[in-house]
């Protein structure tokens, strides 16, 4: 049962559409990593700017929900509280954005052999992500619930920064690309990762919230 009601509802309904939309902008990087690893630079470019659109979507959902917590939604003492979970979920976003444009921009060579690794770490960032999702919408009904998802939030970003590493180290270990090419992985990798990161950073803040909601 939610927890509160009125102008606080329309903000978490307006956080789980911000929600949805940064997942999406998710699934468009995943995409658009599926197609450059099939050599489709044409298919990357269209979700490259797939993933742009759901970035630009996710920050005016952001600012929606800024405005509204301004105008009055929850006691001042929280709102900013939420202004900043708004600002990390936003995070997520911004690094697919960013790990898109690397990728598209710098075109390095792919190493035929770590496919499968390079698509299981964006999985696995992903999936940090989808766990995130669960924990904020247990904000509004269930505290506990919120706390224990918060940290299971964590568990998946140590799990994905066991897969950036192993990845990374067959990067640097792959006799099929160049030197260049390996230090552009890098960077992509690192991107990659930082998705699972600031879904971290995001339970963090709710783990806060609810703690302090708890009393």
């Amino acid at each position: 049962m939610p927890i509160f009601g009125g102008k606080e509802s329309s903000v978490f309904e307006t956080i789980e559409d911000h929600l949805k939309v940064v997942n999406e902008s998710l699934v468009a990087f995943r995409e658009l990593m599926v197609a450059y690893l099939e050599k489709d630079l044409e298919r990357a470019k269209a979700f490259e700017r797939e993933v742009d659109k759901l970035e630009s979507k996710a920050d005016t959902l952001r600012r929606s929900i800024e405005t509204m917590l301004y105008e009055g939604a929850f006691l001042p003492a929280n709102r900013g509280d939420y202004v900043r979970l708004s600002e990390l979920i936003d995070q997520v976003a911004d690094a697919a954005e960013s790990a898109a444009h690397t990728l598209v921009l710098a075109r390095p060579k792919i190493p035929e052999e770590l496919k499968d690794e390079i698509l299981g770490l964006v999985d696995s960032a992903i999936e940090t992500y989808k766990v995130l999702i669960d924990a904020v919408n247990a904000l509004n009904s269930d505290v506990d619930r919120a706390i224990e998802l918060a940290k299971a939030v964590e568990d998946a970003e140590e799990e994905a920064d066991d897969v950036e590493y192993e990845v990374k180290s067959k990067v640097f270990e792959s006799e099929t690309i160049t030197t260049y090419a390996k230090l552009i992985w890098n960077q992509i990798l690192t991107k990659i990762g930082d998705i699972a990161d600031r879904a971290e950073d995001a339970s963090d803040q709710v783990m806060l919230m609810a703690i302090k909601r708890r009393g």
